[in-house]
């Protein structure tokens, strides 16, 4: 294809384009008719819509730069709950250990039965 058929190809193509804007029914000319069917605001509105989205951005800032606060807020507080998890657990696994350790100590007295309180008795009574 050589440059001036190209050239003629894009020409008509802009044509057809034109020409669809003038056709009932396309949407080149549903765009002028709403244009033509919606009223113009008036300065008032204008301005009312101008104040109105400027509050909403206003309000949205301040509402993210809390939620940026709380979200900073929680993360020191899970840092805060992990460590005093860890501690925790330390104290549990030490007290464990130190209650296995008298357990074991306390073992062997289990085997020893206690002396017959016959004997005891029977002494205090010949001592009379």
């Amino acid at each position: 294809m050589d440059g001036s058929t190209s050239l003629a190809s894009a020409d008509q193509f802009a044509r057809s384009l034109d020409a669809e804007k003038s056709l009932p029914g396309t949407p080149g000319v549903e765009k002028d008719l709403m244009e033509q069917t919606i009223p113009k605001r008036s300065p008032q509105i204008e301005n009312d819509v101008e104040r109105i989205r400027s509050s909403i951005a206003r309000l949205t800032s301040s509402s993210m730069d809390g939620l940026e606060g709380l979200t900073s807020e929680l993360q020191e507080l899970q840092k805060i709950l992990t460590s005093e998890v860890e501690r925790v657990q330390g104290e549990i696994e030490s007290a464990m250990s130190g209650i296995k350790i008298i357990m074991e100590a306390i073992a062997p007295w289990k085997s020893i039965s206690p002396a017959p309180p016959a004997r005891t008795t029977a002494f205090f009574s010949s001592r009379k």
